[in-house]
């Protein structure tokens, strides 16, 4: 007998406006809403129901989007339940970690909901070096590593096999695409993924499937302490959160909707809110190339792919709406486009006027991060928009913000409109670090409950919608990339002759933030910036986290116990733009003052001489994050 699904627009086609909606949906119990044990419970389902249907369609270049390679749902979870049972034949049990480190391919897919059904799904990050690879996978103890193959313009194979070699007790290489000729990878197997999983069963799993609260995935995510955190999954926390995202937003998520993923699979974004949560719903997920947005082509030509296949949403960064902003929606047919979603970092108000002008698509801004599955809060999409704000809090979830003593202990819940740490508590909450002692780290306890400490400061409205002021913890996020500023710091001290090193984020209006370095040299040493540029190139093996620039300084500016007081350092970065947008726009200031606004966060407050300058300069300005003030001497 087929088995009926919980499509959400069935459950609630209201969907989620308002906190009111949020409560509405909490009456009923979410024991009585009877979702899918694991991720593959999920997927099964959907297959039962909508077999036919096509699920997942992949190109490999914009010139071949015509003829992508499609699955039905069918299919699909017939390839899902070969790679499980692979998996699992090659030695991966219910707590045995499976990492991958591939782009954005079909058999991404199948490695990650096959492989957890048989055991736990590690994520890594292809642009690693093999140095932060190796540790990672030390870290996670993975028993098996799936990587692209020899590829030409690639080097994902080089630092897999390099990695492997270093990690004991990895004994698999499962190689995806073509294949190296050689069975031997520093005393690993190799395995040619395609054959492996043609000889596998597809009609069902060979095993018993784990239960809800079981482990599902390990994903790195942005430190504080040089390499970046594991955290732990469930398939409980990864099934409630993809339902609720469709269950508040059945406007978006039905089987009409075709999503178009472009966003990296090693990312929580594209796995859940382009993958999980459209197929719990019976749409479709169409895969943008392996490199998705950063494929050439992809950005320019984004209006004929979502003509072709006719996009209904997508999910993105500020700076994909950014580069979107530079193609011309004249001649393309776009009535199939409903939605874009945004998230990952804080989208300028200037663009996302701009972008909902020109091109009449609605854009909900969101919240989420890892440690929370993936979403937290999202905004309507149905109402006025609060333009800044990411949304309402998604149901069954709790999120508040609190103030917090210096040790992170719970002193009181904030009042309306003020600003203290944002709270998460719900089935959406990650299961804690692979690093019990970064696990403790996060957890506030509140009258017996444990509360997960976001690190990000925010503000909840009389309506129950969430503003962010600013970060406690120090990540710098380039384009929705989370970057650690140890990752920085820590290679540039042992430079000998760098006294402190301070790594901050200096407003971007493409990237929303990009690294900046300031340096203090040794007493009686004089440094250049060339030479501190030289030398992060060849120390620090993250690409993205190579800092734009370098500022040498006389002395940091220190906290009265003598540590560096990084929002000074922020606020002489937000001024410098200020000037700099200023001079450019030819717009004369007679004053700058940046301040931290315990309410809103950074805040320019800018003096001019002429009053007809205001309306210029805020446009310029209006492409960044921060608040900006304008008056007149």
């Amino acid at each position: 007998m087929t088995e009926q699904p919980l499509p959400a627009a069935a459950q609630d086609p209201h969907g989620v406006n308002s906190l009111a909606d949020v409560e509405a949906m909490e009456a009923t119990p979410l024991a009585d809403r009877a979702l899918p044990a694991t991720t593959y419970d999920a997927l099964r389902r959907a297959a039962q129901t909508w077999p036919d249907r096509t699920a997942l369609r992949y190109f490999d270049s914009v010139d071949t989007m015509g003829a992508a390679r499609s699955w039905t749902y069918a299919e699909f979870l017939s390839d899902i339940t070969r790679t499980g049972n692979m998996l699992r034949g090659l030695g991966i049990g219910s707590s045995d970690v499976a990492a991958y480190l591939l782009p954005n391919l079909p058999e991404t897919h199948l490695l990650i909901w096959g492989g957890e059904a048989a055991g736990i799904v590690m994520a890594l990050n292809p642009a690693l070096g093999v140095e932060e690879i190796t540790a990672l996978l030390t870290a996670g103890k993975a028993r098996a590593l799936a990587a692209l193959g020899p590829v030409p313009g690639t080097d994902i194979w080089e630092k897999a096999t390099a990695a492997v070699a270093e990690v004991e007790g990895l004994d698999t290489l499962i190689c995806v695409g073509p294949q190296p000729g050689t069975d031997a990878a520093g005393g690993a197997r190799v395995v040619d993924f395609a054959a492996t999983i043609a000889a596998a069963p597809a009609d069902a799993l060979q095993f018993d499937l784990p239960e809800p609260g079981a482990l599902s995935s390990y994903f790195c995510t942005g430190g504080t302490t040089g390499l970046p955190k594991i955290a732990r999954r469930t398939h409980g926390t990864e099934v409630f959160d993809a339902w609720a995202i469709g269950a508040s937003r059945p406007e978006m998520f039905d089987t009409d909707a075709v999503a178009f993923c472009g966003l990296p699979l090693f990312h929580v974004n594209a796995q859940i809110v382009t993958g999980l949560s459209v197929w719990m719903n019976g749409g479709e997920v169409v895969l943008g190339t392996a490199a998705g947005y950063r494929t050439e082509g992809v950005i320019a030509r984004f209006w004929e792919i979502v003509e072709t296949f006719r996009i209904s949403f997508f999910s993105g960064v500020p700076t994909i709406y950014s580069g979107l902003l530079s193609v011309p929606v004249a001649g393309h047919d776009l009535s199939s486009l409903d939605f874009g979603i945004c998230g990952a970092a804080p989208m300028p108000v200037e663009l996302f006027r701009k972008f909902q002008t020109e091109t009449g698509l609605r854009i909900l801004e969101g919240y989420g991060l890892t440690e929370g599955t993936c979403a937290s809060s999202l905004n309507p999409a149905k109402g006025e928009p609060r333009i800044g704000s990411i949304g309402v809090r998604l149901p069954y979830q709790q999120m508040q913000s609190a103030v917090l003593d210096d040790d992170g202990a719970f002193v009181r819940w904030c009042a309306v409109d003020e600003a203290g740490s944002l709270l998460l508590e719900g089935p959406n909450v990650f299961a804690g670090y692979v690093d019990p002692a970064q696990t403790r780290a996060v957890w506030v306890d509140i009258d017996g409950v444990r509360w997960m400490n976001t690190g990000d400061m925010a503000r909840q409205d009389a309506d129950g919608f969430f503003w962010l002021t600013g970060r406690k913890k120090e990540l710098i996020i380039r384009g929705g990339h989370n970057i650690d500023p140890a990752v920085i710091e820590n290679p540039i001290h042992r430079h000998p002759e760098v006294a402190l090193a301070a790594a901050v984020g200096r407003p971007d209006a493409h990237s929303g933030e990009v690294p900046v370095l300031y340096v203090q040299p040794k007493e009686g040493v004089t440094l250049d910036p060339e030479t501190v540029a030289g030398f992060a190139e060849a120390e620090i093996g993250e690409r993205a986290a190579r800092p734009k620039a370098i500022r040498i300084v006389a002395a940091m500016p220190l906290t009265a116990v003598g540590k560096i007081f990084k929002p000074r350092l922020v606020m002489m970065e937000i001024e410098d733009v200020v000037r700099q947008e200023a001079a450019k726009a030819g717009v004369a200031l007679a004053d700058v003052m940046v301040e931290q606004d315990p309410s809103r966060g950074m805040v320019a407050r800018v003096t001019l001489t002429d009053p007809a300058a205001e309306a210029p300069l805020h446009e310029v300005l209006g492409q960044y994050a921060f608040s900006v003030e304008i008056a007149t001497a």
